[in-house]
């Protein structure tokens, strides 16, 4: 296998970011990639701190992933949380037995006072991983979801208790101004060849990461690749809320809109080979195949964007 020496940032939130993270670790260096997290819709349940983005990227480059559900933990239980529904708990948000166990470490690790960068990598060191997986700041920032039926909900109300139903109107980001670059993401993003924004939805993923005080300015600054990968393909979400967030915020619902959102952020972008017919004309592009269904295509991806950034780029 053919192995790149570029030292990749990747900017992930969700499953579309973790397949591919999983791609990249597969065909760089370990100490060549990091991947910058998306931590707003982490939040306290049950005295726990979950951080489930996080925890997808973790599980899915550590082989521990549900397969099936892109998150959370394969085969795992959920006996605890069938013991709190007969504590009359409304147990809305799945915890499964094992999965528990990494919150409790990350809890138990927060009151002990270390930051979330550190427990972080606390539990990667542990599961044997060798890239770096970075939270997008230390402090705590929360995805706040103004909706047209039931008003202001915190990310997961929205997503996960209304299975992002209600319709979307607005986003709030509580606690940003208090969010800080971390000097790992620093370091990372000054001494990067590339910056790689994942098929992550562009609102609930990639905007709080971008969001964080000086971090735009810090992106465009590097005068590298800054590419984005679409997360729409003819016109249809691969997962989850994109297309219907995009359709109430009255955007078109192509890879083209989702380009334009970005801005400035990217000076590369990638859509897929079934829209061929898209015209991006302002910025470098590319058409290759971006429909991660198995572990050979998330490397296939990775590899392909990696070879087009040896080829076009100087």
């Amino acid at each position: 296998m053919t192995i790149y020496h570029k030292r990749v940032v990747l900017l992930a939130g969700g499953v579309g970011g973790a397949k591919l993270a999983y791609g990249l670790q597969q065909i760089l260096p370990p100490e060549n990639l990091t991947i910058i997290v998306n931590t707003g819709d982490d939040f306290w349940h049950y005295g726990l701190r979950i951080c489930p983005d996080l925890d997808t990227v973790m599980y899915t480059l550590a082989g521990m992933v549900d397969r099936r559900q892109g998150w959370g933990i394969a085969n795992d239980t959920t006996i605890t949380l069938s013991a709190l529904d007969r504590l009359g708990e409304a147990v809305w948000f799945r915890l499964g037995d094992q999965d528990l166990a990494t919150h409790m470490m990350r809890t138990q690790l927060w009151h002990e006072g270390y930051n979330l960068t550190e427990i972080t990598q606390r539990l990667t060191s542990v599961l044997g991983l060798k890239c770096r997986i970075v939270p997008m700041t230390d402090q705590p920032v929360a995805t706040m979801i103004d909706t047209i039926e039931r008003g202001e909900l915190a990310f997961q109300m929205y997503f996960v208790k209304h299975r992002w139903q209600p319709t979307f109107k607005s986003l709030r980001l509580d606690g940003i101004e208090n969010a800080q670059i971390t000097p790992q993401i620093r370091e990372a993003v000054t001494n990067a060849d590339a910056i790689i924004v994942g098929p992550s939805n562009p609102w609930l993923s990639i905007t709080p990461i971008i969001s964080v005080p000086e971090f735009r300015a810090l992106l465009t600054a590097q005068n590298v690749p800054r590419i984005a990968i679409t997360p729409i393909i003819q016109n249809k979400a691969v997962k989850g809320p994109t297309a219907k967030i995009m359709q109430e915020l009255e955007y078109e619902v192509s890879a083209r809109a989702v380009r334009d959102y970005y801005g400035d952020l990217i000076n590369g972008f990638i859509y897929d080979e079934q829209d061929g017919t898209t015209q991006i004309d302002d910025i470098k592009t590319v058409a290759l195949d971006t429909y991660m269904n198995n572990d050979y295509k998330r490397i296939q991806l990775a590899r392909n964007v990696l070879r087009w950034l040896d080829k076009d780029w100087i």
